[in-house]
């Protein structure tokens, strides 16, 4: 079942690559399967192409985190928070927030 959703998340990004959300699915099922580099590819993409996505941040830093890429983490965790802020996505800028605080305490 699990290749099945891989196979068909690669066939709707295939029809319309520019889909935010299947974009972000495919990074996320990447991630889950542990192919770290096609998951960080999917959420840099995601994060260029469409930055007001603003989910892809928390997760793009908590990858580069798991991958001890602090520098890079911090990076897209700032550049989250100033998206978030501006457009006034809460919820996303409170979770980036409290990963950016935990890392800087670190």
């Amino acid at each position: 079942m699990a290749a099945d959703r891989l196979s068909l998340l690669q066939a709707y990004h295939a029809e319309d690559p520019e889909d935010a959300f299947t974009c972000f699915a495919l990074a996320h099922e990447h991630a889950k399967r542990g192919n770290t580099n096609a998951a960080i590819s999917y959420y840099e993409t995601l994060v260029k192409a469409q930055p007001s996505y603003t989910g892809t941040y928390y997760h793009l830093g908590k990858l580069y985190l798991s991958q001890g890429l602090r520098k890079e983490a911090r990076a897209v965790l700032r550049s989250g928070i100033a998206v978030c802020s501006r457009l006034r996505a809460h919820k996303d800028l409170a979770e980036l927030k409290q990963v950016l605080m935990a890392l800087d305490d670190a």
